[in-house]
C-alpha cells in the first residue's frame, strides 16, 4: 500500500514476495507504471553502501517471532546494498553480517506504461519464524520519495515499525 501522505505519482503498484531459503532467502520487487517518470540510482559495483533509502530501493525488515531483534536489507536498483541488525525499535544498529547479497534487476517500459523487476539472492542467516516487511522506496523526477509497504503504523511512514511486519514466514 502507498503511505496516505504520498501522491500517487508515476508509480500505479508495487508487489513483493520474498521465500526462504536453506542459506538466507530470495525476494522479488515489482513497480508497475510509468517506469521513465521515476529515478532510478546509477548502476554500480554490488558492495555494501549506506543511505539506499534516500533514493530508489526496496527493503526487506526481517523479525523473529516474539524477539525484538531485526535485521533490515535496502537493495537498488544499482545493485548496491546494506544490511543493519537492530536489538529493538532503531537501538543497537549496526553492520549485519552478510555471505553475499546478488542482486538483478529488468526494466521495461513503452508509451509511459512498464515494469522495473528487482530480485535478491540473500546468504545470511535469518531465522524462522519471522514476521518480515517488504517496503518500497520510489524517487520521483522532482525529487519527491514515495513510501509503499505492506502496512504502516499510524502517523508518518515509518518502516521500522514492527506494524508494517505483516508477512510471516516459516521454513516448514
Amino acid at each position: 500500500m502507498l503511505h496516505r501522505t504520498c501522491d500517487l505519482g508515476p508509480i500505479r503498484a508495487v508487489t513483493a514476495h520474498v521465500k526462504p531459503t536453506e542459506v538466507g532467502c530470495e525476494a522479488e520487487f515489482r513497480f508497475e507504471g510509468n517506469i521513465d517518470a521515476i529515478r532510478l540510482p546509477e548502476p554500480g559495483p554490488s558492495v555494501r553502501t549506506d543511505d539506499l533509502w534516500k533514493a530508489t530501493c526496496f527493503e526487506i525488515f526481517w523479525q523473529p517471532i516474539g524477539g525484538t531483534y531485526y535485521r533490515e536489507f535496502n537493495l537498488s536498483p544499482s545493485s548496491r546494498w546494506a544490511a543493519y541488525d537492530f536489538d529493538a525499535f532503531r537501538e543497537g544498529m549496526r553492520d549485519a553480517p552478510v555471505d553475499a547479497i546478488s542482486l538483478s534487476h529488468a526494466r521495461a517500459s513503452a508509451n509511459g506504461v512498464g515494469e522495473l523487476v528487482l530480485k535478491a539472492s540473500i546468504a545470511a542467516q535469518l531465522p524462522a519464524p519471522a514476521q518480515v516487511a517488504l517496503n518500497a522506496i520510489v524517487e520521483h523526477e522532482d525529487g519527491a520519495l514515495q513510501f509503499w509497504a505492506l502496512a504502516f503504523p499510524p502517523g508518518k511512514a515509518e518502516f521500522h515499525s514492527e506494524a508494517c511486519r505483516q508477512w510471516i514466514v516459516d521454513r516448514g
